[in-house]
């Protein structure tokens, strides 16, 4: 099954409003469990994982370039380590959004003092929205995306300072 199928099955799944699904082809098992506005994927193959990758990229998509990290951004990261900061990572591959929606005020901004639980932004991730909570309580220190910014898994999002 690939990644377009599996988004058209969700996107079908939303559509007809049915919560959870299995489906078993051959070797590869995929489950989906909707609770609300999140929706949850577990795929599982006895089959390793090769990715495709295209010939050429469609110029209607963005292409993302890896570059390696300047001397700017390891100093960056360097007081972030020395302050002890935690930092809050993307679970999931989509968009960024700091906002429920345009014209909102963002959901948390820098210096403000956030809890366990507190939504901290929004990734869409195929048409889906998913709160990303806080998991420790302090001050943030730095928002690391822009409103509306492709982001990756495990991309850092925001610093913060713990409670102490």
């Amino acid at each position: 099954m690939n990644q377009k199928e599996l988004k058209e099955l969700i996107e079908f799944l939303i559509e007809k409003d049915i919560a959870e699904f299995e489906l078993e082809r051959g070797d590869v098992k995929v489950k989906i469990r909707r609770a609300g506005a999140q929706t949850v994927v577990h795929t599982h193959t006895d089959v390793p994982y090769v990715p495709v990758v295209p010939a050429a990229p469609l110029a209607a998509q963005p292409v993302s370039v890896s570059q390696a990290p300047s001397a700017g951004a390891t100093e960056s990261a360097q007081p972030a380590a020395a302050e002890n900061l935690h930092i809050v990572k993307s679970p999931i591959v989509g968009t960024f959004y700091e906002a429920p929606s345009p014209g909102a005020p963002p959901f948390v901004k820098v210096g403000d003092t956030v809890e366990i639980g507190q939504v901290l932004c929004i990734v869409e991730a195929m048409k889906l929205l998913n709160e990303i909570e806080c998991d420790m309580a302090g001050e943030i220190v730095k928002k690391m995306a822009a409103n509306g910014q492709p982001i990756e898994y495990g991309q850092e999002l925001f610093a913060i300072r713990p409670k102490t």
